[in-house]
Parts: structure tokens; C-alpha cells; sequence
């Protein structure tokens, strides 16, 4: 694990392997560590660097007024700061949302995006209905007293988590923020990018579960739709959490697609 400093925020990420810099981004209630299956399988060919958002596993704590445009900062200055634009970006869930909000505040730090079970945020991927309803599912979930409190969201996997992940699932679950988690969920629940789909100008790799409960596959047709230079990868038998649940599949997706899309120099 290493630290950069970003302001008043102190920033932790993990780097393994050599090659075109592969960026990834958890999603809430989550931190870097839910790539491990992405950070053993492409460290071959890619740099690849998995942050703790603000907020989450090593990082410090939220400031007050915390907002996306904050997180999408907070990542600008980890990539300029280790030298890494432009970059491939993954984000899942959340994560593909500042990823999004990356891509629109600094363009130039991005080669190509990835989303993986992603949304424009939940304003602008899901029914009115459906956002309130996870509105005060979240409050009944930050209402709990901390002995009690459980941020596993419904839905995460097409059934039962696979065995083999479910200590590393109950780890990253104990180390969850409530208060991070407040913010994270009001924010995502007001956010609503998909004004800045179409405009999106470099290559995007959609790759998505087909048994998605959280971002139905929908979404990502909405995705596919919207921004002009993308490609859809559907992956059987996998919930929200795809890069968890088959990540053989999800890797193959990534290593194909960021091999046809190599990032150009910063100067080119």
C-alpha cells in the first residue's frame, strides 16, 4: 500500500505490474481491495492501480461538503501524480459514475473507459421510483445502531457470493464508513450524467452482468446507445459485482479491449 498526499486528503492505492496504466475504481461500501481478481490477472501486460477512494479502506476521512466533482479531482491528482494520463479507467458500480465525472472535469487523463455494472448516476440511470426506494432503504440501513450496521447492498451477485470470497467481502465490510457511505449514497442518488454520454470521444468497453439486479441490463443498453464509440460485453451468469463473480471473463474483456486501445503518450 502507498500514500500520496492530495490537498488535505491523504490518498491510498496499491500498483503492481509494468505496462499501459490501468486505473480501477471501486464502487460504495467497497475499497481497492475489490479488484484483488483484476490486480493478479493483468499485472502481466498493465500498470495496474487500484485506489481507496476518499473515505474508504487506508484513505482519510470525508471533508465536509464532499461532493463527485471532489472524487473525480481527488483521482485526477492520483493519475498526475504517478505520471499515469492517459489512462485506461475502470470504474464498477459508483466507481463508473466518477469515472464519468473524471472523463468531464479532465478529459485528458483518460485513454479509454471501462464500465462494468455501472450508472450515470442513479438520477440518470434508474426510475424516480426505484432511487427513492434505495433512498430510504439507505436510511434504514444508517439508522442502525454501529453494532448492527450491515452496508452489504441486495443483489451484489446472481445468487449466493462465491465461498472463496466471502472472507474477503466480510473484511472490506467491516472497514465501511457510515458516514462515507451517507455521502456517497446522497450523491449518488442526485446525480445524473448522462448529458455528457454523447459527448464522450474516446473508446468504451460496457462490460455488464446479464442477472444485474442493481444496474439492469438496461442501463448498460443505455449506455451503448448514448456514447459513440462503444462496445457492449455481456457476461453470463454474473450480478452486479461481474469482476468478482467471473473475473476470467471480465479480465479477457479488459486485456482484449485495452490491447486495441492503447493509450497514447501524454505529449501525442
Amino acid at each position: 500500500m502507498e500514500f500520496i498526499e492530495a490537498g488535505e486528503l491523504r490518498i491510498a492505492y496499491e500498483r503492481s505490474g509494468q505496462g499501459p496504466p490501468l486505473v480501477l475504481v471501486h464502487g460504495a461500501a467497497d475499497d481497492g481491495r475489490v479488484w484483488e481478481p483484476q490486480r493478479a490477472g493483468l499485472a502481466e501486460e498493465f500498470t495496474v492501480v487500484a485506489w481507496d477512494e476518499p473515505g474508504a479502506g487506508r484513505s482519510s476521512d470525508l471533508p465536509k461538503g464532499f461532493g463527485l466533482a471532489g472524487y473525480a479531482d481527488a483521482l485526477a491528482t492520483l493519475l498526475e501524480a504517478l505520471g499515469l494520463g492517459p489512462a485506461h479507467v475502470a470504474g464498477v458500480s459508483w466507481g463508473g459514475t466518477v469515472a464519468l465525472e473524471l472523463y468531464r472535469r479532465r478529459p485528458e487523463l483518460v485513454a479509454t473507459l471501462i464500465m462494468i455494472d455501472a450508472y450515470a448516476g442513479w438520477k440518470g440511470s434508474l426510475p424516480a421510483d426505484e432511487v427513492r426506494a434505495r433512498v430510504a432503504g439507505a436510511r434504514t440501513m444508517l439508522a442502525a445502531p454501529r453494532a448492527e450496521f450491515d452496508p452489504t447492498f441486495p443483489g451484489l451477485f446472481a445468487g449466493d457470493p462465491p465461498a472463496e470470497l466471502v472472507p474477503l467481502l466480510a473484511d472490506i465490510a467491516a472497514d465501511v464508513r457510515p458516514a462515507t457511505l451517507a455521502q456517497q449514497l446522497s450523491i449518488m442518488a442526485e446525480a445524473d450524467l448522462t448529458d455528457l454520454l454523447p459527448h464522450i470521444a474516446v473508446p468504451t468497453l460496457l462490460i455488464w452482468g446479464r442477472l444485474d439486479a442493481r444496474s439492469p441490463l438496461a442501463v448498460a443498453r443505455q449506455f451503448e446507445e448514448a456514447i459513440p464509440d462503444a462496445t457492449l460485453v455481456v457476461i453470463e451468469d454474473a450480478g452486479h459485482l461481474s469482476n468478482l463473480e467471473r473475473p476470467d471473463q471480465v479480465n479477457a474483456a479488459v486485456r482484449e479491449f485495452c490491447r486495441a486501445h492503447p493509450p497514447s503518450s501524454p505529449e501525442g
